[in-house]
């Protein structure tokens, strides 16, 4: 169940970091599942790391959920610093 649970909210969290970033036009479905599954894992690393959070994408709470979507966020600034040599 927990894999269901990651796919739906790394969907959710990788579609809101792509309209942030202004990418949702050249994301489909699966690139925002992606995007938001390896984001969240991102996310909770520096969550982990830096503020001694201890979230998880696989049982839905709030923190994880926000968690997720501003790894999502910094892992579509890289993309666009590494694509375009800046960050839209």
């Amino acid at each position: 169940m927990g894999w269901i649970i990651a796919i739906i909210v790394g969907g959710v969290a990788g579609w809101l970091a792509s309209m942030v970033m202004a990418r949702d036009a050249s994301m489909g479905i699966i690139m925002n599942i992606i995007v938001g599954i390896i984001g969240a894992l991102l996310g909770n690393w520096i969550a982990n790391a830096f503020l001694g959070m201890d979230t998880t994408i696989q049982t839905f709470n709030l923190p994880g959920f926000l968690v997720a979507i501003v790894g999502a966020i910094v892992l579509l600034a890289i993309v666009n610093l590494v694509q375009r040599g800046r960050v839209r």
